[in-house]
Protein backbone atom coordinates (compact mmCIF):
# COMPACT_ATOMS: atom_id res chain seq x y z
CA UNK A 1 0.00 0.00 0.00
CA UNK A 2 1.65 3.61 -0.58
CA UNK A 3 1.63 6.43 1.09
CA UNK A 4 -1.61 8.23 -1.48
CA UNK A 5 -3.89 4.84 -0.08
CA UNK A 6 -2.93 5.09 3.41
CA UNK A 7 -3.82 8.60 3.64
CA UNK A 8 -6.91 8.24 1.44
CA UNK A 9 -7.83 5.67 4.00
CA UNK A 10 -7.64 7.77 7.03
CA UNK A 11 -11.16 9.66 6.39
CA UNK A 12 -13.82 7.09 6.32
CA UNK A 13 -11.60 5.38 9.35
CA UNK A 14 -12.11 8.29 11.24
CA UNK A 15 -15.51 8.81 10.49
CA UNK A 16 -16.19 5.05 11.47
CA UNK A 17 -14.69 6.06 15.02
CA UNK A 18 -17.10 8.88 15.74
CA UNK A 19 -19.75 7.16 14.09
CA UNK A 20 -19.43 3.99 16.42
CA UNK A 21 -18.94 6.58 19.54
CA UNK A 22 -22.17 8.40 18.32
CA UNK A 23 -20.25 11.69 18.83
CA UNK A 24 -21.03 15.15 16.28
CA UNK A 25 -18.60 16.87 14.21
CA UNK A 26 -19.10 19.65 17.09
CA UNK A 27 -18.63 17.40 20.15
CA UNK A 28 -15.20 16.36 18.08
CA UNK A 29 -14.02 19.53 18.00
CA UNK A 30 -15.21 20.59 21.14
CA UNK A 31 -12.80 17.94 22.86
CA UNK A 32 -9.99 18.27 20.27
CA UNK A 33 -9.64 21.59 19.64
CA UNK A 34 -10.06 21.26 16.25
CA UNK A 35 -12.37 23.14 13.78
CA UNK A 36 -15.81 21.42 12.27
CA UNK A 37 -14.59 22.43 8.90
CA UNK A 38 -11.40 21.13 9.28
CA UNK A 39 -12.89 17.89 10.78
CA UNK A 40 -15.18 17.42 7.95
CA UNK A 41 -12.68 18.05 5.12
CA UNK A 42 -10.22 15.22 6.88
CA UNK A 43 -13.43 12.65 7.02
CA UNK A 44 -14.68 13.39 3.45
CA UNK A 45 -10.98 12.86 2.37
CA UNK A 46 -10.97 16.61 0.95
CA UNK A 47 -7.91 17.44 3.66
CA UNK A 48 -4.85 15.63 4.64
CA UNK A 49 -4.15 14.79 7.93
CA UNK A 50 -1.21 16.13 9.51
CA UNK A 51 0.54 14.30 12.33
CA UNK A 52 -0.69 16.84 14.92
CA UNK A 53 -4.20 16.35 13.68
CA UNK A 54 -3.90 12.45 13.82
CA UNK A 55 -2.66 12.86 17.52
CA UNK A 56 -5.36 14.97 18.64
CA UNK A 57 -7.69 12.28 16.93
CA UNK A 58 -6.11 9.45 18.26
CA UNK A 59 -6.51 10.96 22.21
CA UNK A 60 -9.69 11.65 21.76
CA UNK A 61 -11.09 8.44 20.30
CA UNK A 62 -8.48 6.15 22.75
CA UNK A 63 -6.81 4.59 20.11
CA UNK A 64 -3.42 4.07 19.01
CA UNK A 65 -2.18 6.13 15.72
CA UNK A 66 -1.51 3.16 13.82
CA UNK A 67 -5.64 2.37 13.99
CA UNK A 68 -6.28 5.70 12.20
CA UNK A 69 -3.96 5.26 9.25
CA UNK A 70 -3.57 1.09 8.96
CA UNK A 71 0.36 1.52 9.22
CA UNK A 72 2.17 -1.73 7.32
CA UNK A 73 3.70 -3.77 9.26
CA UNK A 74 6.69 -2.49 10.75
CA UNK A 75 9.07 -5.61 11.62
CA UNK A 76 7.77 -6.22 14.97
CA UNK A 77 8.81 -10.22 15.83
CA UNK A 78 5.66 -10.47 18.21
CA UNK A 79 3.19 -12.63 17.30
CA UNK A 80 -0.39 -11.24 17.38
CA UNK A 81 -2.52 -13.88 16.34
CA UNK A 82 -6.14 -14.33 17.77
CA UNK A 83 -7.18 -16.97 19.93
CA UNK A 84 -10.00 -19.50 18.53
CA UNK A 85 -11.87 -22.43 20.06
CA UNK A 86 -11.83 -25.73 18.99
CA UNK A 87 -14.00 -28.44 20.51
CA UNK A 88 -14.25 -26.36 24.02
CA UNK A 89 -10.36 -25.76 24.09
CA UNK A 90 -8.68 -22.09 23.26
CA UNK A 91 -5.82 -22.44 21.42
CA UNK A 92 -3.39 -19.47 21.35
CA UNK A 93 -1.42 -19.27 17.98
CA UNK A 94 2.50 -18.55 18.95
CA UNK A 95 3.69 -19.03 15.16
CA UNK A 96 1.82 -17.56 11.71
CA UNK A 97 4.36 -19.92 9.39
CA UNK A 98 1.78 -20.91 7.01
CA UNK A 99 2.87 -25.04 6.57
CA UNK A 100 5.90 -26.83 8.47
CA UNK A 101 6.33 -26.31 12.39
CA UNK A 102 3.09 -24.25 14.12
CA UNK A 103 3.00 -23.49 17.71
CA UNK A 104 0.38 -23.16 20.37
CA UNK A 105 -0.48 -22.59 23.54
CA UNK A 106 -3.79 -24.75 24.04
CA UNK A 107 -5.99 -24.21 27.39
CA UNK A 108 -8.06 -27.67 28.25
CA UNK A 109 -10.63 -26.62 30.33
CA UNK A 110 -11.51 -29.04 33.91
CA UNK A 111 -12.68 -32.25 33.61
CA UNK A 112 -12.26 -31.75 29.85
CA UNK A 113 -14.10 -32.81 27.75
CA UNK A 114 -16.51 -34.69 30.44
CA UNK A 115 -16.59 -37.86 28.35
CA UNK A 116 -14.48 -40.28 27.10
CA UNK A 117 -13.06 -39.12 23.56
CA UNK A 118 -12.42 -41.11 20.24
CA UNK A 119 -8.48 -41.50 19.63
CA UNK A 120 -8.18 -39.96 15.87
CA UNK A 121 -5.04 -39.94 13.29
CA UNK A 122 -4.42 -37.22 10.67
CA UNK A 123 -0.42 -36.42 9.24
CA UNK A 124 1.70 -34.87 10.98
CA UNK A 125 4.08 -35.17 14.28
CA UNK A 126 3.17 -33.33 17.62
CA UNK A 127 5.38 -32.72 20.34
CA UNK A 128 3.45 -31.10 23.95
CA UNK A 129 5.00 -30.04 26.95
CA UNK A 130 2.51 -29.36 29.86
CA UNK A 131 3.13 -25.63 31.65
CA UNK A 132 0.40 -26.32 34.05
CA UNK A 133 -2.27 -28.51 35.62
CA UNK A 134 -2.12 -32.17 34.22
CA UNK A 135 -3.06 -34.16 30.28
CA UNK A 136 -4.19 -37.30 29.73
CA UNK A 137 -2.28 -38.61 26.67
CA UNK A 138 -4.52 -41.54 25.31
CA UNK A 139 -1.78 -43.38 22.14
CA UNK A 140 -3.00 -45.93 21.04
CA UNK A 141 -2.95 -48.54 23.81
CA UNK A 142 -1.50 -46.81 26.33
CA UNK A 143 -2.10 -43.73 28.49
CA UNK A 144 -0.28 -41.50 30.29
CA UNK A 145 -0.81 -38.61 32.40
CA UNK A 146 1.86 -36.06 31.84
CA UNK A 147 2.27 -33.54 34.94
CA UNK A 148 3.25 -29.64 34.50
CA UNK A 149 6.75 -29.68 33.40
CA UNK A 150 6.85 -33.00 31.54
CA UNK A 151 6.95 -33.46 27.68
CA UNK A 152 5.84 -36.23 25.16
CA UNK A 153 5.85 -36.27 21.14
CA UNK A 154 4.57 -38.71 19.22
CA UNK A 155 3.56 -39.34 15.26
CA UNK A 156 0.13 -38.14 14.80
CA UNK A 157 -0.79 -41.19 12.62
CA UNK A 158 -0.73 -42.69 15.71
CA UNK A 159 -4.41 -43.11 17.12
CA UNK A 160 -4.90 -40.51 19.96
CA UNK A 161 -6.57 -38.20 22.17
CA UNK A 162 -6.62 -35.78 24.87
CA UNK A 163 -8.56 -35.19 27.82
CA UNK A 164 -7.83 -32.96 31.08
CA UNK A 165 -8.59 -34.50 33.98
CA UNK A 166 -7.94 -32.19 36.94
CA UNK A 167 -10.83 -29.49 38.27
CA UNK A 168 -8.06 -27.26 37.36
CA UNK A 169 -7.64 -25.69 33.39
CA UNK A 170 -4.73 -27.31 31.99
CA UNK A 171 -2.18 -25.38 29.77
CA UNK A 172 0.30 -27.07 26.77
CA UNK A 173 2.85 -25.87 24.49
CA UNK A 174 2.03 -28.10 21.35
CA UNK A 175 4.13 -27.83 18.41
CA UNK A 176 2.85 -29.37 15.49
CA UNK A 177 4.32 -30.39 11.72
CA UNK A 178 4.11 -32.23 9.10
CA UNK A 179 4.75 -35.90 8.63
CA UNK A 180 8.19 -36.19 8.47
CA UNK A 181 8.65 -33.58 10.20
CA UNK A 182 10.26 -33.56 14.16
CA UNK A 183 11.98 -31.57 16.64
CA UNK A 184 15.56 -31.64 16.82
CA UNK A 185 16.78 -31.88 20.37
CA UNK A 186 20.16 -30.88 20.51
CA UNK A 187 20.87 -31.16 24.75
CA UNK A 188 19.47 -32.80 26.81
CA UNK A 189 19.25 -32.19 31.07
CA UNK A 190 21.36 -34.20 32.71
CA UNK A 191 19.02 -36.88 35.10
CA UNK A 192 19.66 -35.98 39.19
Amino acid sequence: MDLDDVLQSVGPRLRALRQERGATLAQLSGSTGISVSTLSRLESGQRKPTLELLLLLARAHQVQLDELVDAPVTGDPRVHMKPFKRHGTTFVPLSRRPGGMRAYKQIYPPNWPGFEPEQRTHEGYEWLYVLAGRLRLLLGTHEVVLAQGEVAEFDTRTPHAFTNPSPEPTEVLALFGPQGERLHVRARPARP
